[in-house]
C-alpha cells in the first residue's frame, strides 16, 4: 500500500489554501497564545493516547475540523475518549479553542465546562496522522473538505489513494471512517477512490437514506448549514468500516 511520506510526490504532502483570514479578536488571540500550547500535539515523536491523555483510551482523529463544532460535540458526548484535531487555518483553530475553553456569554462567563479530552494540531493533518501507531484509531472524520473542483487540482483533494491508504492503516479493524460533502464533483471523485479500497473498507449503507440523512451522533457544522441553507446544496454522509 502507498503510505503518506513527507516529500513523496505520489502522496499528498503539502498544504493548499489559506492559513489565516481576518484578524483574531483579542480573546481568540489569548487562547491561541495561552491555551493552544497546553493542548497542542507534540511536534515530534509518536502520537499516542497515553502520551496525549495519560491513559489508554479510544482515539478519534478529525482532518480539517473547521470551527471545531463537530469535534467539540463528539468530545463532550464521549468524555472517556480522546480526540485529536488538525486544522491549518488559524481562525478555525481559534474558534475551536473557544469551544474547548467552554464558550462564553456576553458577560464573559463560561457556558459549559471546559472540554479536557481534545488535543489540537495547527498544521498538516497527514504529518500528525503518520505518527499515530497503526491500528490505533477508533474513528476518523473528514467532513466537508476543500473540494478543489478543477480537474487539474484533483491531486490536492484529501480523498486520494495515498491519504486513504494512510487512514486505513491507522484505523483499527472495525474502526470507522466518516466522510461528508455537499460538493457533487467531490462526491463522484470520492466514490471512485473508495471503490479502489474495498479490500480495506466496507461501506455501511444499505439504502439511499443511509447516506442522504445525517446519522445520529453526527452534529451539523456551520459549513454544512451554510451549504444547505445558503447555497441550497444537498449533503451526503458516508460511513465506512475498516475491514
Amino acid at each position: 500500500m502507498t503510505a503518506y511520506k513527507p516529500g513523496d510526490p505520489t502522496t499528498l504532502n503539502r498544504l493548499y489554501g489559506r492559513a489565516k483570514g481576518k484578524p483574531l479578536r483579542q480573546g481568540q488571540q489569548d487562547l491561541v497564545d495561552q491555551l493552544l500550547p497546553q493542548i497542542a500535539v507534540p511536534a515530534e515523536g509518536p502520537v499516542t493516547a497515553v502520551g496525549l491523555f495519560g491513559r489508554d483510551c479510544p482515539l478519534h482523529f478529525e482532518i480539517g475540523f473547521g470551527g471545531g463544532e463537530h469535534m467539540a460535540f463528539r468530545a463532550d458526548m464521549l468524555p472517556d475518549h480522546g480526540f485529536i484535531g488538525a486544522e491549518p487555518f488559524l481562525n478555525g483553530v481559534a474558534q475551536a479553542l473557544t469551544h474547548v475553553d467552554g464558550d462564553r456569554g456576553s458577560d464573559g462567563q463560561a457556558l459549559h465546562a471546559p472540554i479536557r479530552n481534545i488535543r489540537i494540531h495547527h498544521g498538516d493533518a497527514l504529518e500528525v496522522l503518520s505518527r499515530i501507531p497503526d491500528g490505533a484509531l477508533s474513528f476518523l472524520y473528514l467532513l466537508h473538505p476543500d473540494p478543489w473542483p478543477k480537474a487539474r487540482h484533483a491531486k490536492r483533494r484529501m480523498m486520494n489513494d495515498g491519504p486513504v491508504d494512510l487512514i486505513a492503516r491507522k484505523l483499527k479493524p472495525g474502526g470507522e471512517f466518516r466522510f461528508g460533502t455537499d460538493h457533487a464533483v467531490y462526491l463522484r471523485h470520492a466514490l471512485m477512490v473508495m471503490r479502489r479500497h474495498t479490500d480495506q473498507f466496507e461501506w455501511l449503507a444499505q439504502q439511499p437514506r443511509d447516506f442522504q440523512v445525517r446519522p445520529g451522533g453526527w452534529p451539523e457544522t456551520r459549513y454544512e448549514a451554510k451549504a444547505r441553507n445558503v447555497y441550497g446544496h444537498e449533503v451526503w454522509y458516508f460511513r465506512y468500516r475498516r475491514r
